[in-house]
């Protein structure tokens, strides 16, 4: 048996993989695959053409073929044992039997044609002992990659033990210079000198060149804001965001683009400043069926002039859903309760300065699966190359108008990018996490439903639960503060107020 050459091929004759064995140019392997599917004929049930110089062994692949071009005196039933590894083969690397999944694993099947061919010969292998060697796993190549991971990490911990000693000799030297001193000269002499002690290290860690000796100065040294500024010591590790390290944010367990997942702050305020601020925890089923809905809501107040602190809130509770309230304790009760007005128990009083006090919370809890503000309806199908996925969203709250929506729908791993159809937005598929984000920056009433198509290889169970994360500047249960007034002779007072209503956690189980 002589094999000439492997080819992918439409049905039109149009290569997408070629492999050749023997010494062949591309212009002669184009034409006799190009000449290929003139040659068949429809009406009989073999698998082979013959030519005056070639035989075409082939394999139907749904819209393509699999063709082995061989010389005339091959052995035709190892053309066809050969052909149904070929097959094999292909699946393999290509979970989609379509152009583009085959040009993507191109080389991963070149790898794989040639463990099975060589020099125009078959191989004696079977297609686990292809898996094995194209794999090419290396045991040193696994004990090099660990001992390099070892190594990283005694330098992350180098780094900051190191980065506790610098911010300790900090400290010391804060306490030093905080100490009690007649003359200017003793005082600014320990500052210098403990001030050259920080420089000196700063520079061995981002360079490891030599650095010139520090010029002691008589007044205070400025050095020591190399470290300040009130940064904790995770700070020092900066560097491993340069190259690419994902850096948790102290105290809140989230990632940096997780944690500025809010609107921005007002650009102006008032001395009497309010928060409207709103939380959402949603969990639905995926055949429908809200299990839990709950929203958190608080009013904030902020006073940064005395002359206002001795104020009344004039309360709006336009909420038809059965909210709870509840007020601050310092409150009085009985007055927001008859006139909807947040005031405190002793009118002589004033609220605190310069400190945000919660004076109003409330609750919604509910199942009513009327009051669901967004609703996702996720149909994953199973079909014959893996699983076709359409999902929709609705706004049923029209006065809401959703900003930044991010719908994030499981996929399974090692299976390749999903193919995407129709779209409204934007998507991005994120490997490493094996997350799906399907993005739209505005829901409004103009905009209040759209949808999104795709394929890939899974089971329905893989693409839930789906989850949700938007921001609002309006308000879920519309409480607002329509008027601030002064205690003595009711005057109305100038006052601003930023509303927010985001995600705490909105699923689809």
């Amino acid at each position: 048996m002589v094999l000439l050459a492997a080819a992918i091929c439409t049905k039109a004759g149009k290569a997408l993989v070629s492999r050749q064995f023997v010494e062949m140019t591309r212009t002669r392997v184009e034409g006799l695959l190009a000449a290929f599917p003139k040659l068949m004929n429809t009406g009989k049930q073999h698998t082979f053409v013959e030519t005056e110089s070639v035989r075409y062994v082939y394999q139907p692949l749904e819209k393509l073929y699999m063709v082995l071009v061989t010389t005339k005196n091959s052995n035709i039933l190892e053309d066809l044992e050969t052909l149904r590894l070929f097959s094999r083969v292909i699946p393999e690397y290509c979970r989609v039997l379509e152009e583009s999944e085959i040009s993507e694993h191109c080389f991963d099947l070149i790898f794989a044609f040639d463990e099975i061919v060589a020099l125009g010969y078959r191989e004696n292998v079977n297609l686990a002992q292809i898996r094995t060697f194209t794999e090419m796993d290396s045991h040193e190549e696994k004990v090099f990659r660990a001992v390099r991971e070892t190594q990283e990490r005694e330098a992350k911990a180098e780094m900051r033990r190191k980065a506790k000693e610098l911010q300790q000799v900090r400290r010391d030297a804060e306490r030093g210079k905080k100490g009690p001193g007649f003359g200017g000269f003793g005082s600014s002499g320990l500052s210098s000198s403990n001030s050259s002690i920080i420089t000196d290290t700063l520079i061995e860690l981002e360079k490891p060149k030599p650095s010139p000796a520090p010029v002691r100065s008589s007044g205070p040294s400025k050095a020591l804001k190399l470290v300040g500024k009130g940064k904790e010591v995770d700070d020092f590790v900066d560097k491993l965001k340069s190259e690419g390290e994902n850096i948790i944010l102290p105290g809140t367990g989230k990632r940096p683009s997780d944690a500025s997942k809010s609107l921005p702050p007002p650009t102006h305020t008032e001395s009497v400043h309010m928060r409207v601020e709103e939380k959402i925890t949603l969990t639905c089923g995926r055949d429908g069926g809200l299990q839990n809905m709950e929203v958190i809501g608080m009013i904030t107040l902020r006073v940064s002039d005395e002359k206002n602190g001795r104020i009344r809130l004039n309360i709006s509770n336009n909420d038809k859903r059965g909210v709870q309230l509840q007020t601050h304790p310092n409150v009085d009760k009985k007055l927001f309760t008859a006139e909807s007005v947040i005031g405190l128990k002793n009118p002589d009083k004033s609220f605190p300065l310069k400190t945000d006090v919660g004076v109003l919370k409330w609750r919604l809890q509910t199942t009513e699966e009327s009051l669901i503000p967004l609703t996702i309806n996720c149909w994953p199908s199973e079909s014959g190359t893996g699983c076709d996925v359409n999902i929709e969203y609705e706004l049923q709250d029209e006065t809401l108008e959703l900003n930044d929506v991010v719908i994030s729908i499981p996929v399974p791993s090692g299976v390749g990018a999903p193919m995407i159809g129709d779209l409204d937005g934007e998507y991005r598929h994120d490997s490493r996490r094996n997350v799906l984000e399907w993005s739209l920056p505005v829901i409004d009433v103009k905009n209040k439903t759209g949808s999104m198509e795709f394929s890939i290889n899974g089971q329905p169970n893989d693409f839930f639960p789906v989850s949700v994360s938007f921001v609002s500047k309006g308000s879920y249960c519309d409480i607002q503060v329509t008027k601030v007034s002064q205690v003595d002779g009711d005057s109305p007072v100038r006052f601003s107020t930023e509303t927010s209503f985001v995600v705490d956690k909105y699923e689809i189980l």
